[in-house]
């Protein structure tokens, strides 16, 4: 199993991983980095076993805070694909609900505007 050095707030790390994930081990320490980094900022030294508990539940409330959004955006998702499922159901009913004859009217009045136009230009 190959291992690779991570850096984490200042301190580094040989952790050991699965052929492939090199990216996501280097994503994941990278991620972890930023929070420990923030923590010594704020508070200074810390021991390693604090400074690494309280990044990784740094990361925990924003991992669970993205986890709440993409359920909201999961949940609005499923009711506009309901909304489209359903207007896709009755592509009609906008005409269809009109009263009898409106669209002749509608089609009668926009070929007199054509014509009053026409005649309004040709003065």
């Amino acid at each position: 199993m190959p291992n690779e050095t991570i850096t984490i707030g200042g301190k580094s790390f040989d952790v050991a991983y699965q052929p492939g994930e090199e990216q996501y081990l280097r994503a994941a320490a990278a991620m972890l980095d930023v929070e420990a980094t923030a923590l010594i900022g704020q508070i200074g030294r810390l021991p390693e076993s604090r400074m690494l508990l309280m990044a990784g539940l740094m990361l925990a409330d924003k991992t669970a805070g993205a986890e709440d959004r993409v359920r909201q955006l999961e949940q609005q998702l499923g009711e506009m694909q309901a909304e489209i499922d359903r207007l896709r159901a009755t592509p009609a009913a906008g005409v269809a609900g009109l009263p009898p004859g409106t669209l002749e009217r509608m089609n009668a009045l926009a070929e007199r505007a054509e014509t009053l136009a026409d005649q309004f230009e040709s003065r």
